[in-house]
């Protein structure tokens, strides 16, 4: 594919700043760009590196106007370079679609699915009874849809994911190699000494344009639903229990762990290994640190971490104490030592 810097700007909106006409055939980061390329400044610790690049023009925001555009490079002036950048690169971002419309003579489709318009099914997929798959949408090799499960238009269900019965996924979804979706939730009753497994009868819906890493696990509900909300992304190795419900537009980051019936607000962020208590709200807009053990509902707005989950202003000045810890013990030990030396104590 090649596309002039005055196509992109059309595309994806933007001023462009000198040779509109240049043509552009990929996307690099701006150490690494040749001719050809467009590149991106949006961090200031890269700023260097618009004097260096090679690429045929920059994106930046309106800051970096004059700098990027003071060596003769065209650029594509942005209110967010970042965020245009990504999309310029869905431009050329090479088709999801490495299998082909239609199912592999491999895969077992029940006669009762529903498959919709130009959907590929791959080698050694199961498609069981019931299943309903949107148009265009492709699910990759090895992937097993249950009984009644359902799939939107345009999503996208990579190798070897499984998706149990009655789960319902939506429109634009992605959802990475081997993630569970609608596992039984962790619930036991306690009979005298023994634990009685308790039927978990719910399912798992997953709103549209949410992308979910690899190796997610998302429990069905006891009873009722499991929600991941419109737009939420949730990165790998995150485990989402039963009956959890998240808002829409959150961030979920590597190895979060949820309990089960508490819910997270909009706009959330539960950054890297945080872990959260069930049967707690998490309001909207909030912010977990990461490793923080959150124990209680959070207000809206609010950014916390550490462990017990405080106030994050509160949690950096008790770490600050904590590392004079050491020299603090030294200190009393001494001055313990000469007062017992002024009291003739032993």
């Amino acid at each position: 594919m090649s596309i002039t810097l005055d196509e992109v700007a059309k595309l994806v909106g933007g001023e462009v700043v000198g040779d509109g006409s240049v043509v552009l055939t990929g996307v690099a980061g701006i150490k690494d760009a040749g001719p050809g390329q467009l590149t991106f400044l949006s961090n200031p610790k890269y700023e260097q590196y618009l004097a260096e690049t090679h690429a045929s023009a920059v994106v930046v925001g309106s800051e970096y106007r004059d700098a990027a555009s003071s060596n003769g490079r065209p650029v594509l002036v942005a209110e967010n370079a970042y965020g245009t950048i990504a999309r310029v690169m869905a431009l050329f971002e090479q088709d999801a679609r490495d299998v082909e419309p239609g199912v592999h003579p491999s895969a077992v489709v029940d006669a009762t699915a529903e498959l919709g318009a130009d959907v590929a099914v791959g080698a050694n997929a199961v498609i069981l009874s019931g299943v309903v798959l949107g148009d265009r949408t492709v699910v990759h090799p090895g992937v097993y849809m249950g009984r009644s499960a359902s799939v939107g238009d345009d999503s996208v269900i990579h190798a070897n994911v499984t998706v149990r019965a009655e789960c319902v996924i939506g429109s634009r979804v992605i959802v990475h190699s081997g993630t569970v979706i609608g596992s039984d939730g962790f619930g036991f009753a306690r009979e005298d000494d023994t634990c009685r497994k308790v039927p978990q009868v719910g399912n798992v819906v997953v709103e549209d344009d949410v992308e979910i890493g690899a190796n997610v696990c998302i429990d069905r509900a006891t009873i009722g639903t499991t929600r991941i909300g419109r737009g939420t992304k949730i990165d790998n190795l995150v485990q989402i229990a039963h009956n959890v419900v998240i808002g829409e537009d959150s961030l979920i980051v590597a190895q979060v762990g949820i309990s089960g019936s508490t819910e997270v607000g909009k706009n959330v962020v539960l950054a890297g290994q945080a872990g959260l208590v069930g049967h707690i709200q998490i309001g909207d807009g909030a912010m977990v640190g990461a490793q923080a053990g959150v124990i209680g509902s959070i207000p809206a707005g609010e950014r916390v971490s550490g462990y017990p989950a405080r106030k994050h202003s509160i949690s950096k000045r008790i770490n600050a104490c904590l590392t004079h810890l050491p020299s603090l013990f030294a200190r009393v030990k001494e001055i313990e030592k000469r007062l017992r030396d002024l009291g003739g104590e032993d």
